[in-house]
């Protein structure tokens, strides 16, 4: 599979820095003064610095939780998973929707959780308890 590329706003790098390779683990790619490239689990991602505060677009209600539009993220393993909620918490990460398991027992059984980086962008982290279930209807 090939990865993809996602270029997000951020107001200061040096806190977007700390949060993806601190926070997140992530290892730092190519930069300059106005943006930075991140390796986000084998996917590119680049932080371009804009001037002013990051709008959230809108939201939509998800299992009855409110959910920030647009958001991204990435699918762990369910064991990956489990290890970043973990160093999130450790991290005093605040969450947007805590790690929980939606679908239990059922077909596309996922964990997922919702926080956001230092300017605002809302992320989600999920995974499959099944990998083979993450398009099952």
């Amino acid at each position: 599979m090939n990865p993809f590329h996602l270029a997000f706003p951020v107001v200061d790098l040096a806190a977007t820095r700390r949060f993806y390779v601190d926070v997140l683990g992530c290892r730092v790619g190519r930069e300059s003064d106005d943006w930075i490239d991140f390796d986000f689990w084998g996917h590119q991602i680049t932080a371009h610095r804009v001037a002013g505060p990051i709008a959230v677009a809108g939201r939509n209600s998800v299992d009855g939780k409110s959910i920030s539009v647009p958001h991204f993220g990435v699918v762990l393993t369910w064991e990956d998973f489990q290890a970043l909620a973990e160093r999130l918490t450790q991290a005093h990460i605040t969450f947007v929707v805590p790690p929980y398991i939606r679908f239990a027992g059922q077909t596309g059984e996922q964990a997922t959780m919702f926080f956001q980086d230092p300017a605002g962008n809302h992320l989600e982290f999920k995974a499959f308890r099944h990998s083979s279930e993450l398009f099952a209807r």
